[in-house]
């Protein structure tokens, strides 16, 4: 997987490519995250147009990256999930937990 960072105004956006599965993907987007909280990134988007998989651990670690930002005070969103990650995600129902945007535009605008 490959994680590049972006700034948009007080967001930083992850963008993401290739498949987030358990292992090497997965570790590098929660030590990616965790750096940018100990930087003091209070606002993380992630874009989910280029993800291609996801398994189990992808999930559990966007969960994660939830809880990480909500416990430093700040916010996430994933936005352009294509239509088979929204659809794993609408099936472990974490389209009512985790705050997904259909597009960048969308992201940017949420507080």
């Amino acid at each position: 997987m490959q994680i590049v960072i972006r700034r948009a105004g007080s967001t930083t956006i992850l963008d993401l490519e290739g498949p987030l599965l358990l292992g090497t993907p997965q570790q590098d987007l929660r030590r990616t995250v965790e750096e940018l909280v100990a930087n003091g990134t209070k606002k993380l988007a992630l874009n989910l147009a280029d993800v291609s998989y996801m398994d189990s651990s992808g999930i559990g670690e966007l969960v994660r990256t939830f809880t990480t930002l909500r416990k430093a005070g700040g916010s996430s969103v994933l936005f352009s999930p294509n239509k088979q990650v929204m659809m794993l995600l609408k099936m472990v129902r974490l389209d009512t937990v985790l705050d997904i945007a259909a597009d960048e535009a969308a992201a940017l605008s949420r507080e």
